[in-house]
């Protein structure tokens, strides 16, 4: 058994020759409450981003579709037109959502030639909106 103990000293000796001596102590030695502290910190700044990005990788039922939590932020969760009720992923869709508030398909049945009506407020009943769905 003193062999073991004489065999572990010998490495212990080369590994501080060649590192130096701190390589080879005991990581309490230079603990103190201040590092702990700060280790707990960083502890619970890591276990926050954790739980957010586990969040984030969610799926979210919408419609009968299940899509990532990730895709939706405030501006993409309003891309439910307002006229239609229709939900739209298509980049076009984008475009008149931000200017008319509405998709491409009610921008060419409504506002196409009409823009002042529509910018004035009006807005098309139950009954078209049936009709041209």
């Amino acid at each position: 058994m003193s062999k073991d103990f004489d065999k572990i000293a010998a490495i212990e000796k080369a590994i501080a020759k060649k590192y130096g001596d701190e390589t080879i102590q005991n990581p309490k030695n230079n603990w103190t409450e201040e590092k702990e502290a700060d280790y707990v910190e960083q502890v619970k700044i890591a276990q926050s981003k954790r739980q957010q990005r586990d969040r984030q990788r969610e799926r979210v039922e919408i419609n009968g579709v299940f899509v990532s939590r990730k895709l939706l932020n405030k501006e993409q969760s309003s891309r439910t037109c307002p006229t239609c009720d229709k939900y739209s992923f298509r980049v076009e869709d984008g475009v008149y959502m931000n200017k008319y508030e509405c998709c491409e398909q009610c921008y060419y049945l409504y506002i196409d030639g009409r823009e002042q009506r529509w910018l004035d407020g009006w807005r098309p009943n139950n009954k078209e909106i049936e009709k041209n769905g």
